[in-house]
């Protein structure tokens, strides 16, 4: 199935995306509210109030997730880390943080703050509901709902298993007793997988019991839970073994240079439609002038292509993202997800000495993992 996603706008710098698959629980939660819970608690109400404050109810639940991961953004960032955005998405929400905090001090504040400010706005939407109650009997329905699923978000979020925050906070104090990261998140991760065992368990128990649909969603809960928790760990031994690596390791054996002279045409012609890469650097000498990506070819007229030099459409050495031999694999994970590239000239000051791809990285981790180790 195709899926996309959505910029909707940017808060305190960090961009706000909505996956597609959001708009599936966007819907169920609303049908829910609209048809179940609020008819069921004020029967007096006509269809369209339900159904009115079942969308505001459900659009403010989905800004306090925001909320929520908004504050593990703006601690990340206020502890230097970068946040390439957040995403809202079936399960929820996520905040897209570049590396992970390399201290275990920063994990613990990064993941307690989130269920933290759930509470928060539990007790914001509590006491709205102790002063709208008999005011003003929708306000009052929609907040008190609210503060209950905040209440209930941030204790679940406290459920000490990886990936949850609790198993964040909980891998951050072994981490700092035992100076031991992958330890660490080894436990969190076995945690984490129990409690997704349990919640499995739990919704098999529901569709046996004649509740299927609370029954597939907890069970579906359990089956992301258990793969979110290996995933965890399995990226924690990654930056272990790129931590080892140096990028004269990574690095394709060979790659291809072009001449800032060549048109778009021939290069089309001689090397993308040939050799089949998407990128090519750029080089006059032995010094490195810039880096010309498939994209750029294709934002010129085709019929200008050969009239057009790489050199006026190419990426400039100014602009470009490098990295040197020495550097290590985790560099080059960072790099390339920070600014959203696919490869990285490899460099001696200006002199370009190789090229290595994501797909490089990707091989690499494979070929260790064949040979266990």
């Amino acid at each position: 199935m195709m899926r996309t996603r959505w910029r909707i706008g940017r808060l305190f710098g960090i961009e706000i995306n909505v996956d597609s698959s959001w708009l599936i629980i966007f819907g169920l939660v609303t049908w829910s509210l609209a048809r179940s819970y609020f008819p069921q608690q004020y029967p007096a109400w006509g269809a369209w109030l339900h159904w009115t404050v079942g969308v505001a109810t459900s659009i403010l639940f989905f800004a306090s997730v925001l909320a929520h991961e908004l504050a593990h953004s703006l601690v990340a960032i206020r502890q230097g880390e970068a946040v390439r955005g957040i995403t809202l998405f079936i399960f929820g929400g996520v905040a897209e943080i570049s590396e992970e905090p390399e201290r275990p001090s920063k994990e613990f504040l990064m993941a307690l703050v989130g269920p933290l400010s759930s509470l928060v706005i539990a007790a914001v939407f509590a006491l709205l509901w102790l002063l709208t109650r008999n005011l003003v009997e929708p306000v009052g329905a929609l907040a008190r709902y609210l503060a209950m699923i905040n209440g209930s978000l941030a204790f679940f979020n406290l459920i000490p298993g990886f990936p949850l925050d609790g198993g964040r906070v909980l891998r951050a104090v072994i981490w700092g007793v035992s100076d031991n990261l992958r330890l660490a998140t080894r436990a969190a991760s076995w945690i984490g997988q129990g409690v997704a065992f349990l919640f499995i368990l739990a919704g098999i128990w529901q569709i046996l019991g004649g509740a299927w649909l609370n029954g597939l969603w907890i069970a579906f809960i359990g089956w992301f839970l258990n793969n979110a928790a290996l995933t965890g760990y399995r990226q924690v031994v990654m930056r272990d073994v790129l931590g080892e690596t140096r990028v004269e390791n990574l690095k394709a054996p060979t790659f291809e240079a072009v001449s800032p002279s060549l048109t778009l045409q021939r290069l089309v012609d001689d090397y993308v439609m040939r050799r089949r890469e998407h990128a090519y650097p750029v080089v006059e000498g032995d010094q490195l002038q810039g880096i010309i990506c498939l994209h750029d070819v294709k934002a010129v007229p085709q019929e200008r292509w050969s009239e057009t030099q790489v050199s006026q459409v190419m990426t400039p050495w100014e602009r470009m993202v490098t990295v040197s031999a020495g550097d290590d694999g985790n560099t080059v994970l960072s790099r390339l997800g920070t600014h959203d590239v696919h490869q990285l000239p490899v460099v001696e000051g200006r002199r370009l000495t190789g090229m290595v791809h994501r797909a490089d990285v990707i091989r690499y981790l494979q070929l260790r993992a064949e040979l266990g180790a």
